[in-house]
């Protein structure tokens, strides 16, 4: 029996990245970037009003609210608002001495201006503008490159590209950039007993469960997934299906096809593209696995559990680390926290326990809190209500068989709902 470690090394080691493309900018969000992005022109490409405004010299109003005549008597300073300059205009405006320009946000600075009066720092009396405080140079001014200046890097490789990367590659004029693409991942279930969810099941049948609940679980772990459904385990028929997806896939998920004559039958069927060992992983639930490189390429092939928590736990521990190393991501597991339980919790002897439970925190002292839900010797290890309520796994070593309650043990978060 193989251990997780063991188990994950050999997995790992036969990621397949694709090959970097080049997207437009609008398909690029949340993948990772593959390019130094250098910049060729500034940004802002010209001096530009920060605020709607007045456009003036400092200098000017310098004197804004402490301007005194002989008589030590308070005098206005006024300018005459000389012109309008509104966004997007290309028309120059020279502005002279002690003369005002309105300006919109985003308006280019007229020459020779080196602020913005705030409109709420003035009073508009018959075209000219009282001052009522004053403003130093550069206030309320976007300068040209004050974001960006030419030969900086803009987004750099290995950044995960957000709603902020792609602003600022469409503010440096970028519409396409080049990114690791997802890896194209195909679902197959297998199963005599198996019926789509738009049949009504027979005496005997079920659901396929496994494509559907594989297929969003690829999807979150940030795979181009191919859901094939259920496919016939007719040698021929599966033969021909498992080839097409070889030729278009970086990872192919075959589930309900361990243990018993299943498996040998897959595997037969199989055997002209590669070998697929199954075996036992000490681990819980989906301890018998399968896995092998099949096809040309030798694309990493996963044979699952028929059962779907353990299917998903066996994605969640095996096949999700893969997806994640093949998208370019520098940290492919989940975040793992020290959690304090809040009920005992059993485990299998020999086995590392992957069971679901609930994260919390306590609000006065910030220490995590978990509560194990299940998937524990003689519980039912096969409930997907449980999963579904489940925002983290408990982890328990393989040489751990009791948790009390108050011990601390490793949790990995789940993708966040809501």
């Amino acid at each position: 029996m193989r251990s997780v470690e063991e188990q994950q090394s050999r997995v790992t080691a036969a990621a397949v990245a694709p090959r970097p493309v080049r997207v437009a900018i609008s398909e690029a969000q949340g993948l990772l970037c593959a390019e130094e992005v250098v910049t060729e022109r500034p940004l802002p490409g010209f001096d530009q009003a920060a605020i709607d405004g007045y456009a003036v010299r400092s200098v000017d109003i310098a004197a804004a609210g402490s301007a005194v005549d002989e008589n030590d008597e308070p005098v206005d300073i006024t300018l005459p608002v000389v012109g309008d300059v509104a966004a997007g205009s290309r028309q120059p405006i020279r502005l002279q001495p002690r003369q005002a320009v309105r300006v919109d946000t985003g308006a280019p600075l007229p020459t020779l201006a080196d602020a913005v009066l705030p409109t709420d720092h003035a009073e508009l009396v018959r075209g000219r503008i009282k001052v009522l405080a004053p403003v130093r140079s550069g206030d309320y001014v976007r300068r040209i490159g004050d974001d960006v200046q030419p030969g900086d890097v803009a987004v750099r490789s290995g950044t995960i590209i957000g709603a902020a990367q792609v602003g600022l590659l469409a503010a440096v004029g970028r519409d396409k950039v080049l990114v690791h693409p997802r890896p194209r991942l195909s679902v197959i279930s297998l199963g005599g007993e198996l019926v789509d969810i738009e049949r009504t099941p027979g005496q005997g049948q079920v659901y396929d469960v496994n494509s559907y609940a594989l297929a969003a679980a690829a999807r979150d772990a940030g795979a181009d997934v191919n859901r094939i459904g259920i496919v016939s385990s007719d040698p021929t028929r599966l033969r021909e299906v498992v080839e097409g997806q070889l030729i278009r896939s970086e990872i192919v998920v075959i589930a309900g096809a361990v243990g018993g004559t299943a498996s040998d039958t897959v595997r037969a069927a199989l055997e002209d593209f590669g070998d697929i060992e199954v075996g036992r992983v000490a681990m819980h639930p989906g301890s018998v696995q399968g896995f092998g490189q099949l096809g040309r390429d030798e694309v990493p092939t996963f044979l699952l559990p028929s059962n779907p928590v353990s299917a998903l736990v066996v994605f969640e521990v095996m096949v999700r680390p893969l997806v994640r190393i093949a998208l370019g991501r520098r940290q492919p597991m989940r975040r793992i926290v020290t959690a304090r339980t809040v009920g005992p919790i059993t485990s299998i002897a020999g086995r590392r326990a992957y069971l679901r439970g609930q994260l919390m925190r306590d609000e006065g002292t910030g220490e995590y809190l978990v509560q194990a839900l299940g998937g524990a010797p003689g519980s039912s290890s096969h409930l997907l209500a449980t999963l579904a309520e489940a925002n983290c796994l408990v982890m328990v070593d393989a040489d751990v068989t009791e948790v009390r309650t108050g011990e601390e043990v490793e949790v990995a978060f789940l993708a966040q709902r809501g």
